[in-house]
């Protein structure tokens, strides 16, 4: 299934803060936010967004480590290249 970037930015969002329970964290959540700084996301709190990721996107990151992406930027580019590859 072929998604555009504003569509997988919406759904990103949605992800993030389902996985997170935390509501505000869309509002903050632009291409250019540091996953750790900007976000204030921890390692936990990265794999559970990893996880629900993998499960919404029908993706795994089993080519790389999640520690790879510092940007939500580098997030978008994952995903958009594993759901548009199919």
């Amino acid at each position: 299934m072929a998604m555009t970037r504003t569509e997988i930015v919406d759904k990103l969002k949605e992800v993030i803060t389902t996985a997170t329970g935390n509501p505000t964290l869309a509002d903050k959540c632009q291409e250019d936010s540091v996953l750790t700084d900007d976000l204030g996301l921890n390692s936990v709190g990265i794999l559970f967004i990893v996880i629900a990721i993998e499960e919404f996107f029908s993706i795994r990151f089993d080519d790389v480590g999640f520690g790879d992406f510092k940007r939500v930027s580098d997030v978008l580019n994952y995903i958009e290249k594993k759901v548009n590859e199919e």
